[in-house]
């Protein structure tokens, strides 16, 4: 069987997570999760990176950061991951859905600036599969609007939008470090800063509301409670054995690119016979193979390829279920204008395998299979 994900794994993780308990500060903040932070900074050129326990609780500290309160208005799209909109329903806002784009499955840009209204606080953009939502635009609107923009980047760590590294175009981005992302640690993720003025407040929050941080870089005698906050910070293993990964950035990311573009190639055919869609990259935007889909007609079209594959030994599935669809999104969110491409195109798209090590044997094997499905000849 071909699984859909396998984690990354580098050979140097086990020696650095030995090397974790040998220096006896697992706790977090040690060592590795500080060359983690310095990697993410230098790599994204963010003004400052804190891992976090996950991109759900980068996306709460976000909306902490920003003051969310009760009656709050949030626009985002639909078509995302619960946390995107948990971190802000939490602080009591609703969230407002806009549609998205058929092409990149990002928010429609061009929609936003209807759904604003005099409760707006933030824009939340999502990068879909690691490519980057139109920035331009979006930060346009948020100026003029006088809004934030927080950018749940969860999938797109190595992305680049016209140049800018995805995540550091709003006032904070979310990494996650989840075992089905690029690079992992289990469970874990990262605040990107990206304007200095709230990265004190930040090391706050994410230290249980104390100012602890200033305590161990010696700029207080004595630290305390000053701020409401949560435990947001990760084990030092858990960093050890993601630093390990990062360090081979390059190596990961090609390997996945490699992956990305074999399917593309072996299923163009099918696309240009107007069989299947295949993803699309704007010119100006750089993505990093998070993730391989295709979209079939329909979604009874779809349910009936992901049991063809299962049943020849290939694991492939769907996500998400659009939220303004869900009991949760119905009591906390309204969509806002037609949901015209949001709940069709989530119906048609199924994620095939993508992972660092997949070989080009297996994507050939996959690419046969779907043509099989579809009575073509590869």
């Amino acid at each position: 069987m071909i699984s859909f994900n396998q984690p990354p794994f580098a050979e140097k993780a086990q020696r650095y997570m030995q090397q974790a308990v040998k220096n006896r500060k697992i706790c977090g903040d040690g060592e590795f999760t500080k060359r983690d932070n310095s990697w993410i900074e230098k790599n994204t050129g963010c003004k400052k990176a804190l891992l976090t326990t996950s991109c759900t609780h980068a996306l709460e500290m976000s909306a902490l950061l920003i003051d969310i309160k009760p009656g709050d208005e949030v626009i985002m799209p639909s078509y995302t991951f619960v946390s995107t909109a948990d971190a802000f329903v939490m602080r009591g806002a609703t969230v407002v859905f806009v549609d998205i784009r058929p092409d990149t499955m990002n928010i429609d840009e061009t929609l936003i600036e209807d759904a604003v209204t005099s409760r707006t606080k933030a824009i939340v953009v999502v990068h879909y599969a690691g490519v980057g939502c139109e920035m331009d635009t979006i930060m346009d609107i948020a100026k003029r609007h006088d809004l934030f923009v927080v950018e749940d980047d969860a999938q797109g760590i190595m992305s680049e939008y016209k140049g800018q590294a995805l995540g550091t175009f709003g006032i904070f981005g979310c990494l996650s470090f989840h075992e089905t992302k690029n690079f992992s640690m289990g469970e874990g993720g990262a605040l990107l800063i990206n304007d200095e003025n709230y990265i004190e407040r930040a090391e706050i929050i994410r230290e249980k509301g104390t100012n602890r941080s200033k305590f161990f870089r010696g700029q207080i005698d004595k630290y305390t409670w000053v701020e409401c906050g949560s435990s947001y910070l990760p084990s030092e293993l858990n960093a050890a054995y993601l630093y390990a990964q990062l360090e081979e950035a390059d190596k990961i990311n090609n390997d996945r690119l490699a992956s990305w573009n074999k399917y593309y190639e072996l299923l163009k055919p099918l696309a240009d016979k107007g069989v299947i869609n295949l993803p699309f990259i704007p010119k100006h935007c750089r993505h990093n193979a998070h993730m391989f889909y295709i979209k079939a007609k329909d979604l009874e079209e779809r349910t009936r390829l992901i049991s063809f594959l299962k049943g020849n030994d290939v694991t492939a599935v769907f996500h998400y279920i659009p939220l303004h669809s869900a009991p949760a999104g119905k009591k906390y969110g309204r969509f806002h204008g037609e949901d015209k491409f949001t709940t069709k195109e989530s119906e048609r798209l199924l994620r095939l395998p993508m992972y660092y090590g997949l070989t080009a044997k297996d994507t050939e094997y996959i690419a046969n299979i779907i043509y099989e499905f579809y009575g073509v000849k590869l």
